[in-house]
């Protein structure tokens, strides 16, 4: 019964010894000349503007987290479409509930304003 996790002890030995190889080696080879212009933060050879540490409105954020929460669910689609002739008039009415559910949150998110960036 043991035997069976021994790949595994091995793979995760291999694994962190690999990471721990790596992490030495470049803390070993890297070169430590510092000047000004490799501090500073990169915005294609643009001279910077403001501070890259800056604060952004929570909108900003907000509306990230929901076109990911909508992007991530619309992607359970897809294999739904693959096997649509085989799930028939269940599936159909499967893939209607989930779309209903979307449609909720969207119109949800919309009436509290999460939409809204003024």
């Amino acid at each position: 019964m043991l035997e069976a996790y021994v790949p595994i002890l091995i793979f995760v030995f291999v694994a962190t010894g690999f990471a721990i190889f790596t992490l030495i080696m470049s803390g070993l080879l890297h070169p430590e000349r510092y000047n000004k212009v490799k501090l500073e933060p990169y915005e294609c050879g643009i001279e910077p503007e403001t501070d890259a540490r800056d604060r952004y409105s929570i909108r900003y954020y907000l509306v990230a987290m929901l076109f990911v929460i909508f992007d991530v669910e619309t992607v359970f689609m897809f294999p739904w479409a693959v096997i649509m002739d085989e799930l028939a008039l269940f599936g159909l009415i499967e893939m209607i509930v989930f779309l209903f559910i979307l449609v909720v949150g969207y119109v949800y998110a919309w009436r509290k304003g999460a939409l809204e960036w003024a």
